[in-house]
């Protein structure tokens, strides 16, 4: 079985301009997660992108690096068209796509992941973190999925896991008949909260800066 990992990483982030490639402690963001998958068992790990400076970045690691189109490489393009426009050009059989907005992620991780995914026979698997009941609030100030009246107690409400966005893992079977991410019998990988932040802005750099 071969598996393969897959880095999408474009180069139009809004949030924080050219955020895959920003200095993190000294190196390139993606660079740990590109570090993470080829300390782990997957076979090849590759960066799909559309900007030469990323390509430039990932290629100084020795990974290999395949052009993402600009028709899907938009604001709003989703990260299904990339995996598969990916997974029409190379063969797998399992591909592990990861995001680059992880850089706590550990080879580990994704090694146990695939033990679980081999053993339970899944389709896919992907990182979630563990979280307790929070009362929510939407933007309009209005409570979120709860009601002020009849508040429920923490200890009540079961807990949930939560899609930490590290990794998603599936055959390349079940991503090209679903078109999806994970599909078919899904299964998760528990990471601990504090390994599981992502950065979309400037504080959130500042804040695994620290825990790196």
């Amino acid at each position: 079985m071969k598996i393969v990992s897959v880095i999408l990483a474009r180069g139009g982030s809004k949030g924080i301009p050219k955020k895959n490639i920003i200095p993190l402690n000294g190196k390139p963001l993606i660079s740990y997660t590109i570090e993470s998958s080829i300390k782990s068992n997957i076979e090849q790990t590759w960066v799909s992108t559309d900007c030469e400076e990323i390509k430039k970045a990932s290629k100084t690691f020795g990974v290999n690096v395949i052009d993402r189109p600009s028709k899907i490489s938009g604001d709003k393009s989703k990260s299904e068209e990339a995996l598969l426009d990916f997974a029409k050009q190379i063969d797998f059989d399992v591909v592990v796509f990861i995001q680059p907005t992880s850089p706590l992620l550990k080879s580990t991780d994704i090694n146990e992941a695939l033990e679980i995914m081999k053993n339970k026979k899944l389709d896919s698997i992907f990182s979630v973190y563990k979280e307790h009941w929070i009362p929510r609030w939407t933007l309009e100030e209005k409570p979120h999925n709860w009601d002020t009246n009849n508040r429920p107690m923490r200890q009540d409400i079961p807990e949930q896991y939560v899609e930490n966005g590290a990794f998603y893992i599936t055959t390349k079977k079940s991503l090209l008949e679903s078109k999806l991410r994970y599909s078919g019998n899904i299964g998760v990988y528990k990471m601990p909260m504090l390994r599981s932040f992502q950065i979309d802005t400037l504080e959130d750099l500042k804040l695994i800066e620290k825990l790196l």
